[in-house]
């Protein structure tokens, strides 16, 4: 019974982290900004970041 639960916690765990891992990486989490210049420069977007409605958005999205 013990081992289960031991088992269990482990993987909620590795769950949980592995989750972290894919929101810290997503392209979902935006960034405040007011404006252009507040934006990161991007590789894909040849560093061009744009200010979107108060946040950082890919410049070929918007």
């Amino acid at each position: 019974m013990a081992d289960t639960l031991k088992f269990v916690h482990v993987l909620i765990r590795l769950i949980f982290i592995f989750l972290v891992i894919i929101v810290c990486d997503s392209s979902f989490i935006f960034m405040p900004c007011i404006t252009d210049k507040d934006c990161p420069a991007l590789k894909k977007n040849k560093g061009k970041g744009r200010c979107r409605k108060g946040y950082c958005v890919d410049g070929l999205i918007g």
